[in-house]
């Protein structure tokens, strides 16, 4: 157990920190130099580099140091305990790899931009991901979306929309539409990668099946797709009937093949097909390549 704990934390601790040194590159390869504000304190700092003539790195040190502060007083430890290394980390880490972006953006420079906004958009959507992933945060949105929510009752999810949005809204005003497009559509598309990291690529479906012809669907879940089943003690909430729902998992690949089965052998059949990331346990089909 204690071999298992300690390559948690190291595994953990890795992923964070590479985590939080792609999110700097990404400010400093794609957002910086670009003047695209996305969000948070990096976004703030790019807008007001121009408006007020104030260096972006300091101020997002400034912000991050005193969000911290007011996260102690206003949200307590527990709230702040996950955003603390985070907040100091990152910054650090935009200095530290200033120099390597430099670098590449010397030799390999990106002047398309639709490509340029795909990397910003992969970079931060991956970056932002483990970070996450890892149960952390890098401080700045994280914290002022927990204060709208204890203190206005506002959604965490409304609460970072709104944040998120101000900011790009700032962004255009400054640096025109254009750059507000872009910024939200990095925004955007950077959610798409944050939700496969954390989740991990869907290779599954999770089958709900409601039938007459049960002995049929199990054994064509048996013999023909190779996978086992629950079933699960069912009572209808307008017939008061009582009944039983099968329950599997099956590869995506087997999707099809499964739902034209079931209607073949139950036109009536009621099923419900979900996206299932994980599975642990049970019988289920073994991963494919193909």
């Amino acid at each position: 157990m204690e071999q298992n704990s300690v390559k948690y934390l190291v595994v953990t601790g890795v992923s964070f920190v590479l985590g939080v040194v792609l999110l700097a590159l990404c400010y400093n390869l794609f957002l910086l130099p670009n003047d695209l504000v996305v969000s948070g304190m990096s976004g703030l700092g790019i807008a007001l580099e121009d408006l007020c003539h104030i260096n972006a790195t300091a101020f997002i040190y400034i912000a991050n140091i005193i969000l911290l502060f007011v996260s102690f007083i206003f949200l307590g430890y527990e709230k702040t305990k996950n955003t603390i290394i985070g907040s100091l980390l990152y910054p650090i880490m935009i200095t530290f790899t200033a120099p390597i972006a430099q670098y590449i953006l010397k030799n390999y420079p990106i002047t398309d931009t639709l490509v340029l906004t795909l990397f910003a958009s992969l970079l931060y959507g991956i970056s932002n991901g483990l970070i996450y992933k890892c149960g952390y945060t890098t401080g700045g949105n994280d914290v002022l979306m927990q204060l709208l929510n204890k203190y206005f009752k506002i959604p965490e999810s409304k609460a970072l929309a709104i944040v998120n949005l101000l900011v790009i809204i700032l962004g255009a005003i400054t640096f025109g539409y254009m750059k507000g497009i872009y910024s939200l559509f990095i925004l955007l598309l950077s959610t798409f990668f944050i939700d496969k990291i954390m989740l991990g690529i869907a290779d599954s479906k999770l089958f709900y099946i409601y039938t007459k012809e049960e002995k049929k669907i199990k054994k064509l879940i048996l013999n023909e797709i190779k996978s086992g089943f629950t079933i699960l003690p069912t009572k209808g909430g307008y017939s008061h009937n009582n009944g039983s729902l099968i329950m599997c998992v099956v590869p995506n690949r087997y999707y099809y093949i499964l739902k034209e089965k079931i209607l073949e052998i139950d036109p009536d059949a009621f099923f419900i097909v979900d996206t299932c990331y994980e599975v642990n346990g049970g019988v289920v089909q073994k991963k494919s390549l193909l």
